[in-house]
């Protein structure tokens, strides 16, 4: 019976990188998500400007992965309920409850999913050569690979996308769960902040009353200048200018 190691086309994992069976090797960027719906306009138009230089200034092959996973968040509610025992304030123990309720009918009608956007940064076996030695493989890994990331990583900045490069750790954990879907990953929930009802501040005293001010007689009105008016030749958005 074969095993999922042999079904996958890793070979081993050294270096941040992946060493194919085949002979190349791939290294493998998390990036951010960016809610394009809630962007205007002109932002939109921007990022698809960008990222289309992006796509026009690629030599050679990326893969674009997205990967979904259902949250587990039993621990969240149990932190709350810790939370809600300590709360000793009826209205802040109110909304805590109102906010469990709200936690709890959401995931029960819709899952919890969390996308996150993998970039795939291949060097084929082509590239290496039919034969190498282990110091050429890392030579070209170096030469060929290492500057595609750069490249890649700078463009994307240019979206406002901050990319990271996934060391040997996370690659592994990253396809043990894309391998094992059963065993959903539980995220790391931090504990609510304990929450404090402040009694509001004294109000400060009235200022004392201030005798009415007194009111001088307006100058003599000057009669009014006459000021001439030319049409603007230079700024499109002038209408008049005065001399």
């Amino acid at each position: 019976m074969k095993t999922t190691q042999e079904h996958i086309p890793i070979a081993a994992v050294k270096n941040d990188i992946c060493l194919l069976k085949k002979g190349g090797a791939a290294l493998i960027l998390q990036v951010p998500a960016v809610n394009f719906g809630l962007l205007s306009e002109r932002e939109q138009a921007g990022i698809i400007f960008s990222f289309a230089q992006l796509i026009n200034s690629l030599s050679s092959t990326i893969q674009i992965c997205i990967y979904s996973e259902r949250l587990n968040i039993s621990s969240y509610l149990e932190l709350l309920d810790k939370a809600r025992a300590s709360q000793t304030n009826p209205l802040l123990l109110k909304m805590m409850g109102s906010y469990r309720s709200f936690i709890q009918s959401t995931i029960k009608e819709n899952e919890v999913l969390d996308k996150k956007f993998y970039l795939v940064i291949p060097l084929f076996s082509e590239e290496v050569g039919l034969k190498y030695s282990e110091e050429l493989f890392w030579h070209k890994v170096k030469t060929v690979l290492l500057p595609r990331r750069e490249q890649i990583i700078r463009l994307l900045g240019r979206i406002g996308l901050r990319a990271q490069q996934l060391d040997n750790q996370k690659i592994i954990e990253l396809f043990y769960n894309i391998y094992n879907r059963e065993n959903f990953s539980q995220p790391t929930q931090s504990a609510p902040t304990a929450l404090k009802a402040e009694s509001a501040p004294p109000l400060p005293p009235p200022p004392p009353p201030q005798s009415p001010p007194v009111i001088s007689k307006a100058p003599p009105a000057q009669p009014a200048v006459a000021i001439a008016t030319n049409k603007a030749q230079n700024h499109p958005f002038v209408v008049e200018e005065l001399l």
